[in-house]
């Protein structure tokens, strides 16, 4: 490890670490912190609010995974107790509470899904659950934090500015989330703490850490990725995202169906470069890069066979059978095939002229349909099914 640090200045791990970041609090900080030699403490808390982790996940964990790589320490905390609240970051309404049996479901799947992109040699990473500390916390302690941040700096926060100003209801425990993520920076003692859209709750770290005597951490806010809508942010709640979990196929085939406007900037922020060539021949390297990160090279060849033979070369022969009654509502139709995250995403599908059978466009969303063995059911730009009757 030594010898990484001579390899590389610390002007130059400077240049390397800050590239594609939207905010650095501070360069000169981070500077110092990196001219002492000393394997930095780089911190990323993910709260397990789904069992997935998806690409807009991605952008952090691979900066992160920069940080390894010159030779500095991943601190990955899962963080199962602020998980109960929530990060309010974004949301117009209080976040309903989760159980503590579906977190633990969820911590679970992202000890591994994290491992698929950092280095998890134990020199290289630390992994912590919040609760090992927060759950230790009685109502005195609780206290204590609360007072080192005043209602009129919390009301600071966007999202607080906007709820309390339209009249929007706040929640006394949703203040508690950011001085708990805060927390978090103290005991750990970190150094760097990394983010996407918490650039308030990881300014709140830096000064608990001022608080507690350390030297206050610096951060580092990463863009946004944008989800297959291109509109709003990748969430597993909203339906538009590729998990890290998902099958090559799936992930090829959600990949080539963003726009090619979204596509330059996934780009830019999975790969770290510009597409080159035609739109239609770029996303299918973009998407085959993509599996080829998370599955391997032959996936990711193969990924680009299935999909020619499918979708270019209009030969079904290889999707996958469905078993349905020999009349069913088109919306039910289409849910059995499991792929819809709810029958009014279907609808809207259908209304928008993208289900066909053997061909044919089905807007009527109302329709029965009659159905015979052998058709091709296609559903969006992800699902194709032969039918078969029950």
């Amino acid at each position: 490890m030594p010898g990484f640090f001579l390899m590389k200045s610390a002007n130059e791990q400077l240049e390397l670490l800050t590239a594609g970041c939207e905010t650095v609090v501070t360069r000169e900080e981070l500077l110092k912190k990196l001219q002492t030699g000393r394997p930095l403490r780089v911190k990323l808390g993910c709260d397990p609010t789904a069992p997935d982790l998806h690409l807009g996940h991605s952008v952090v964990l691979r900066k992160m995974r920069q940080f390894q790589d010159l030779g500095h320490k991943a601190i990955f905390i899962i963080g199962d107790y602020t998980a109960m609240i929530g990060d309010p970051t974004g949301q117009n309404k209080t976040r309903p509470m989760l159980q503590p049996s579906d977190i633990h479901r969820n911590a679970q799947t992202y000890f591994e899904q994290a491992g698929i992109i950092l280095d998890t040699s134990p020199d290289k990473l630390e992994i912590h659950r919040n609760s090992e500390w927060l759950g230790k916390m009685n109502l005195a302690d609780t206290l204590k934090l609360a007072s080192q941040m005043t209602v009129a700096r919390m009301l600071e926060r966007d999202t607080f500015e906007k709820r309390y100003g339209a009249d929007i209801p706040i929640g006394i425990h949703e203040f508690l989330y950011p001085l708990m993520q805060g927390h978090d920076s103290v005991m750990i003692r970190a150094d760097v703490e990394l983010g996407a859209d918490q650039l308030f709750n990881n300014l709140v770290g830096r000064d608990l850490q001022r608080d507690a005597g350390q030297e206050p951490q610096c951060v580092m806010i990463l863009p946004i990725l944008e989800g297959l809508d291109g509109v709003e942010k990748m969430s597993k709640s909203k339906g538009n995202y590729i998990g890290l979990n998902d099958s090559p196929a799936d992930v090829f085939g959600k990949a080539m169906s963003i726009s090619d406007e979204l596509m330059a900037r996934w780009y830019s922020l999975l790969l770290g470069k510009k597409p080159e060539g035609h739109p239609m021949e770029a996303k299918k390297a973009l998407a085959r890069a993509l599996v080829e990160q998370y599955h391997g090279a032959a996936a990711g060849e193969q990924a680009v066979e299935d999909f020619e033979k499918r979708f270019s070369k209009k030969d079904y022969s290889d999707a996958g059978a469905l078993a349905v009654p020999a009349e069913i509502w088109i919306v039910e139709l289409v849910e059995k095939t499991g792929k819809f995250k709810s029958r009014g995403d279907i609808r809207r599908l259908i209304q928008q002229g993208g289900v066909t059978l053997d061909g044919q466009k089905i807007t009527n969303d109302k329709a029965k349909i009659p159905v015979k063995a052998g058709q091709v059911l296609k559903a969006g730009k992800l699902v194709v099914v032969k039918l078969a009757v029950e």
